[in-house]
């Protein structure tokens, strides 16, 4: 007799974790494994990545490895492809969840600035479910999870460049899992709130920062990254098969005052 947790294994899967080597990549990846799930994470920091593909495997005895890749070239993520293949065979997980934060009012946004936020999040993603996901829908199995924010539906001053990357990957989430839906394989989108994370050190260190924030989680603290494992696994696995499209917030509460 089946157990309703053998829904969640993902034993005999392979997962990547794009911007896997720390913070909120680095736990899901970690929940990941610990559910069974070989792993591929990519970093522009090869030695960070091979780093943490070593925890990985030291904490949970299943193999990781790290690979070298910059999401915003078309060409590194088709050679990540390659290699992915070639070390760890098809991949059935991908979790898009390289990014990054530049928190300046309107008029102080760079171009530079600008493209390097959105092309991390959002060309990044494209390129990665481009590279990823035709393949998933010919076997016809696989999970995307796409990494929003609550910054996806709401916003703040200075937020400018990150809200914009966030919404569009709600787009993008809706108009892939509609496309890969007739062949099982769904796609999903995170959105977490605050969580205590390397990008929100500097948010974390300012007291008048923190205590903003803490003020609008009714639940009365910052979310630690080990608290995405459980909803991470979930979408991977059988238990979340029916689910795509959808947007799974995890925020202490802010979105819903």
């Amino acid at each position: 007799m089946s157990h309703v947790l053998d829904q969640f294994r993902l034993d005999g899967k392979t997962a990547l974790v794009t911007g896997g080597t720390k913070g909120l990549g680095l736990a899901m990846a970690t929940a990941l494994a610990e559910a069974g799930a070989e792993i591929a994470l990519c970093s522009r920091n090869l030695q960070e990545a091979r780093v943490a593909a070593d925890a990985i495997t030291q904490a949970t005895g299943r193999r990781a490895v790290g690979f070298l890749a910059d999401v915003t070239s078309s060409t590194s993520v088709q050679e990540l492809a390659e290699a992915c293949q070639q070390s760890l065979g098809p991949i059935d997980i991908l979790i898009n969840n390289a990014g990054c934060n530049i928190r300046k009012p309107l008029a102080e946004i760079s171009d530079a600035d600008w493209d390097l936020v959105i092309d991390t999040s959002v060309k990044g993603s494209f390129y990665c479910s481009r590279a990823f996901l035709p393949g998933m829908i010919q076997r016809k199995f696989g999970r995307v999870i796409n990494l929003g924010s609550i910054m996806s539906f709401v916003s703040l001053p200075g937020r400018a460049s990150y809200a914009t990357a966030k919404s569009a990957l709600l787009g993008l989430t809706r108009t892939l899992a509609l496309e890969a839906a007739p062949a099982g394989v769904t796609v999903n989108l995170i959105c977490p709130g605050p969580f205590e994370t390397p990008m929100n050190r500097v948010l974390m260190d300012d007291p008048a920062a923190y205590q903003a924030f803490m003020s609008r989680i009714p639940l009365g603290r910052w979310g630690q990254p080990t608290e995405l494992g459980g909803a991470v696994v979930f979408l991977c696995s059988a238990a979340g098969g029916f689910m795509t499209g959808s947007q799974l917030v995890i925020d202490g509460g802010w979105t819903a005052q």
